[in-house]
C-alpha cells in the first residue's frame, strides 16, 4: 500500500455514471472511475469537493447554487447505499469506500 510520510494513503473510488460522465470528460455513457486519497477523518463531503474542484461542469451540478448542500440531478451512492442510508455528506470515510455518482432521469 502507498504511504505518504508514516501514515499508510487512504483511498477511496469515486465511480461517475451515466450522462454526468459528460462533466468529466466522457460522453455520457458507462463510467469513469477515479481514485482519490484522503486524510483520516475526511468525510464523503471533503472528497466529493476535491474531486469536483477539477472538473468545473461537474462541480456546478454536483452542488447548489450556494455550494453548501447537494444539487437536485445527482444522486450520490456511497457503498451502495443511497446518501443518507448509511452514510450523510459529514460522514468520515474508511479506506476502500465507494462513492458513485449516478445521474438522475426525469420524464414521462
Amino acid at each position: 500500500m502507498a504511504q505518504v510520510g508514516s501514515t499508510p494513503a487512504l483511498s477511496a473510488t469515486v465511480e461517475v455514471t451515466t450522462w454526468v460522465t459528460k462533466h468529466v470528460g466522457g460522453d455520457g455513457s458507462g463510467s469513469t472511475v477515479f481514485t482519490e486519497a484522503f486524510a483520516p477523518g475526511e468525510t464523503v463531503r471533503d472528497v466529493l469537493r476535491r474531486c469536483s474542484a477539477r472538473f468545473p461542469e461537474l462541480d456546478a451540478a454536483l452542488w447548489s447554487p450556494d455550494r453548501t448542500e447537494l444539487g437536485e440531478h445527482i444522486e450520490v451512492v456511497v457503498n451502495e447505499a443511497v446518501l443518507g442510508v448509511t452514510h450523510g455528506l459529514d460522514s468520515p470515510l474508511k479506506n476502500g469506500d465507494r462513492i458513485t455518482l449516478l445521474g438522475q432521469f426525469m420524464g414521462g
